[in-house]
């Protein structure tokens, strides 16, 4: 079914798509329209999280006729989708290197929503641009101060706390500057299932910005998580993140990669942690619509002083540009 809403999603931001299933739903054919965008609302399926729709929005929505304002609801923060949360920390600024910026950027939370009922609501705006500018970003920088939500709903005000002080338990020892807010919404915006989670944001000198994130499981689901494990292994899992490093945390790689192909008839760069498998396999969907190849070379820790082995990717951008923009 998520899949499902998902393309009811992409019918609703264009204009003339032609969708075909067959009766045991094993075959799709889809004859892809013009991308109008405009303002419009979308019911997220609540078995997949908010994030799931939303990383495929944010690889459209520069390219469409008019700037994107959509209204998703759903499920915001889960075990298995990047939450909101995440991708309006790491997946905006990454934008914005692009030259896609403005105060008509944003996510913005209105509610939240825990699986397995969701409730949640979010705004994402997004302006349009007729072409992408090309990115030389191999330098991630030191790690300046770090940064965090820790979110309750319909649950104790108190757990939010519990996971704040595991998490700096852990990290005061590296870095002194570290805020973490805690966030926890009250009647209508706390959707309709109980739950809570953390996520945290590491910010470098040069502008790189890499997360991490943990939520506690659906309720009547497995053992229950205590607060305090759930801090310190976000906190861990965000050393993790460090440790393997790179320009672009390992959730926005493919987002990266696809812009950077997209972009100017010019050499662009970007370093990288290890690959992810998603981005392996997105790395493949690249060669066969775009014909492009990247240029990989791994660069070793002993050369670079830092972390995990990281990859360096290099391409010519195809030169695309946003024909149905309406020009003023």
């Amino acid at each position: 079914d998520f899949e499902a809403s998902f393309i009811r999603l992409i019918d609703k931001v264009t204009n003339g798509s032609r969708i075909e299933i067959n009766q045991t739903g094993t075959t799709l054919y889809y004859q892809p329209g013009l991308l109008s965008g405009g303002s419009l609302e979308h019911d997220c399926s609540p078995s997949r999280g908010i994030g799931y729709y939303l990383e495929s929005l944010l690889c459209l929505a520069p390219f469409m006729k008019h700037p994107l304002k959509i209204v998703l609801r759903g499920v915001t923060n889960d075990q298995v989708d990047p939450s909101v949360d995440v991708l309006k920390a790491t997946a905006l600024p990454l934008l914005k290197k692009f030259g896609i910026d403005g105060e008509s950027l944003e996510i913005k939370i209105n509610r939240r929503g825990m699986p397995p009922k969701g409730g949640g609501e979010i705004l994402f705006a997004c302006p349009v641009r007729k072409v992408l500018q090309p990115i030389q970003f191999t330098d991630p920088g030191k790690i300046k101060r770090i940064r965090g939500t820790a979110y309750s709903v319909r649950v104790s005000p108190q757990m939010a706390n519990r996971m704040v002080e595991s998490a700096r338990g852990i990290l005061n020892k590296f870095l002194p500057d570290i805020y973490i807010y805690t966030d926890h919404m009250k009647g209508v915006n706390s959707g309709k299932s109980p739950g809570f989670g953390m996520c945290l944001t590491a910010e470098t000198i040069n502008g790189t910005v890499l997360s991490a994130e943990l939520a506690s499981k659906p309720q009547g689901q497995g053992a229950a998580v205590l607060p305090e494990e759930l801090g310190q292994n976000c906190a861990k899992l965000l050393l993790e993140e460090i440790y393997r490093g790179g320009c672009v945390d390992s959730t926005n790689q493919s987002l990266a990669l696809l812009l950077m192909t997209l972009g100017q008839r010019d050499v662009s760069k970007v370093l990288l942690g290890p690959l992810s498998p998603y981005t392996i396999e997105f790395l493949r969907h690249l060669r066969s619509f775009f014909q492009i190849m990247f240029k990989i070379e791994t660069k070793t820790p002993e050369e670079e002083h830092t972390g995990g082995e990281k990859v360096l990717m290099t391409c010519v951008g195809i030169g695309f540009s946003n024909l149905s923009k309406t020009i003023r």
